[in-house]
């Protein structure tokens, strides 16, 4: 995984502070998924931002070794967006993903029940 230049020292206090099974998951999910998207950013002649729309969501499935949850989703995306050198980018595909285009990244893991344009109707006490 290709760690922004001058980022390699917080990466790796960060990696070290998330010892547990659970944190750990996070970004070894987040290293493979990394990994897998580098191979095809060097096997195309596409831009990366190219690269990373056609192919992050199925290789976000097959990098998937831990069965991650949403919340674990999440973390590897804000982990990658933060540290690795293609996140901004990855970063702006997932919130697009989830109809954002603004600053940070979305939680996958919430959900909000209702379709789209829904009117609410509230009681009245």
């Amino acid at each position: 995984m290709k760690i922004v230049k001058g980022k390699e020292q917080e990466y790796k206090d960060w990696y070290e502070k998330n010892s547990d099974p659970y944190g750990r998951a996070c970004f070894t999910y987040a290293e493979r998924w990394a990994g897998m998207m580098e191979e095809k950013i060097k096997a195309s002649e596409d831009d990366e931002m190219k690269v990373i729309v056609d192919n992050a969501k199925q290789l976000s499935y097959e990098a998937d070794k831990e069965g991650i949850t949403g919340f674990m989703y999440g973390a590897a995306v804000s982990i990658l967006s933060q540290c690795w050198e293609y996140g901004e980018c990855l970063r702006k595909w997932h919130n697009k993903e989830y109809e954002y285009d603004g600053d940070g990244v979305t939680n996958p893991a919430v959900i909000t029940v209702g379709l789209k344009g829904e009117q609410r109707c509230e009681k009245n006490h």
